[in-house]
């Protein structure tokens, strides 16, 4: 049988969530406004644990190879598994030319805010991570954290009148 929803959603917070059974087995969220991309990561650690914790109780475990690092159903996640996502209004430089330029040399990959497979409208997009393997989750929040940083600053010398500068490419591993 088919569905189009997860089996169980748990909401603890508004901000800290979990799904079962939707696109990976499981799907942790950790998210708030305001961009303190800090915080979110630091409940999205906390909470991990405590998920970890209680299934460990329980004789089981969430799978894990060294080479691949976790092993979801979604290929796409494999790896750290982490999407660091963050919703931004970016008026001029989302219709920039070198927008798309400027997130592929970024690591960084564009979406709509509706989600996985939905199409950016408007001036607001879903800003995150492209990669899952080759870095830690450390690494690829602040990869995110200082990317969506320059992007606030192109659009911003953007409405200044000024120019952009495409950055260099950083390498999907570590160096």
């Amino acid at each position: 049988i088919a569905h189009d929803w997860p089996d169980a959603a748990g909401i603890f917070s508004k901000n800290f969530l979990i799904w079962i059974n939707e696109e990976d087995h499981t799907r942790i969220i950790s998210m708030e406004k305001g961009g303190n991309m800090k915080r979110v990561f630091e409940r999205f650690c906390r909470g991990l644990k405590q998920v970890e914790h209680l299934i460990q109780e329980r004789g089981w475990e969430f799978m894990w190879n060294e080479r691949l690092g976790y092993i979801l159903t979604c290929p796409s996640n494999l790896g750290t598994g982490l999407r660091a996502g963050v919703h931004i209004r970016l008026p001029i430089l989302s219709r920039d030319p070198r927008f798309k330029k400027i997130l592929d040399n970024l690591r960084l990959q564009k979406r709509g805010t509706g989600g996985v497979d939905t199409a950016a409208t408007g001036d607001t997009v879903d800003i995150s991570n492209l990669d899952r393997l080759g870095k830690s989750e450390v690494e690829l929040v602040q990869l995110v954290t200082d990317g969506v940083n320059y992007l606030i600053e192109c659009e911003k010398r953007l409405e200044r009148g000024q120019d952009i500068k495409i950055p260099s490419p950083i390498s999907p591993f570590r160096k």
